[in-house]
């Protein structure tokens, strides 16, 4: 039997709210989806370059470099676009090769794998497993769908990683880790560079650096550089028209509706029934993450991971128009959005319709009116949770 659906959509796997050691909706999708090709016990080629950081176990954890025959693509901004099966089997080529550590460890092999990682080309390894790694696609609801994991026994860096200097420099000054990525931020670094560093743990006080798992590094990068962006974001002038944007990929359909005001932010995901986390509950299960003018203080527990991303994106966009608004983002997740490809749908999906430019409206009532021929569900479903057109402001009184 099925947890129920308000779990499931808040722990999307991560948390185990339902008390199983284990994730019946991941598993099944985990046994389903199998590489039938043949698995070899030893990678010759490149490293994207990226690592696999753990976090079963913390502060022991499984880290290695990924690596396949011939290069996989790994950044999100390519795979953008492509269809589920594409990504599936592209990257299900993409081994990952662990080997337990402490998070605080700074042997040799911590410091190959930091080299890796801050390269900015391809880097080629050899892998050995002691083991066959078992031919199954991990899917998660964080990161792009991996291929097998397997135990090393040992390992060669067979090409020379290419660091920036600067980079180089930030890392053995021991700069802070808030500090460093605004710098590179400013530098043209993208998130996904600054992902893998974060993850890598090269930034800070060099007694202080550790591994930070994968799944948590994305949305620590996406919270970070959006608070960055927020910064200056508060004190831009604001938007003059009522701007709609929206994009549909992989069975996500996002609805953006910018309004002139301060900046607030407003998050809606709509799971229908059949999708990956409401297998339970019949119709569309809502959930909504609100934050202030000033930001928010507690974690985005219903939407986890997503809330960042789309946050992100949104901050963005508004950073480099040199505005603020109040903004709301409704995504809707359709049945066939079955296998869960990562937060990066997300961020991708949202900058798709701010890239495909708005429709502009001069009053909130013809947007609304708008958007409710976008959306499938009733938009009374998301205005009974709304917080931001709920608010009434001075100009609500005086225009």
């Amino acid at each position: 039997m099925l947890p129920p659906a308000h779990l499931c959509v808040s722990c999307k796997g991560s948390r185990l709210l339902c008390g199983l050691d284990y994730c019946p909706i991941l598993q099944r999708i985990h046994v389903q989806n199998k590489i039938f090709s043949e698995v070899k016990s030893e990678i010759f080629g490149p490293s994207p370059p990226n690592i696999f950081v753990g976090h079963v176990g913390y502060p022991v954890v499984a880290v290695g470099a990924m690596a396949s025959d011939t290069l996989v693509e790994d950044d999100p901004r390519k795979l953008y676009g492509k269809p589920f099966n594409e990504i599936i089997t592209e990257r299900s080529k993409l081994f990952r090769s662990a080997v337990k550590r402490e998070v605080l460890a700074k042997d040799k092999y911590i410091r190959d794998m930091q080299e890796i990682v801050l390269s900015q080309e391809p880097v080629d390894v050899e892998l050995k497993f002691k083991y066959a790694p078992k031919p199954e696609v991990e899917f998660s609801p964080m990161t792009p769908p991996m291929g097998p994991l397997g135990q090393l026994e040992r390992y060669t860096i067979a090409g020379n990683a290419k660091i920036p200097k600067r980079v180089d420099s930030l890392v053995s000054e021991g700069v802070k880790t808030d500090v460093a990525v605004k710098e590179l931020l400013y530098r043209g670094y993208d998130n996904y560079y600054l992902m893998r560093a974060l993850s890598a743990g090269v930034f800070g006080e060099n007694e202080r650096k550790r591994l930070v798992p994968t799944r948590w590094s994305i949305t620590a990068v996406d919270d970070l550089i959006a608070k960055i962006y927020m910064e200056s974001i508060r004190n831009a002038p604001e938007i003059g028209d009522y701007e709609l944007y929206h994009s549909s990929y992989l069975s996500n359909r996002y609805v953006i509706m910018l309004i002139p005001g301060r900046w607030e932010f407003e998050n809606y995901e709509a799971w229908a029934h059949g999708t990956t986390w409401n297998l339970s509950e019949q119709g569309s299960y809502v959930t909504m993450e609100y934050e202030p003018h000033e930001g928010r203080t507690k974690y985005a527990e219903l939407q986890a991971g997503g809330y960042y991303a789309s946050r992100y994106a949104v901050a963005e966009y508004l950073f480099e128009r040199g505005k603020q608004a109040r903004a709301i983002v409704i995504r809707e997740i359709e049945p066939g959005y079955m296998v869960p490809v990562g937060v990066w749908q997300v961020r991708e999906n949202v900058r798709n319709a701010f890239k495909a430019g708005p429709t502009k409206f001069s009053s909130l009532e013809d947007m609304l009116s708008y958007a409710k021929q976008l959306i499938s569900n009733d938009i009374s479903t998301y205005m009974q949770k709304d917080r931001i057109l709920s608010q009434k402001r001075l100009t609500d009184f005086f225009c």
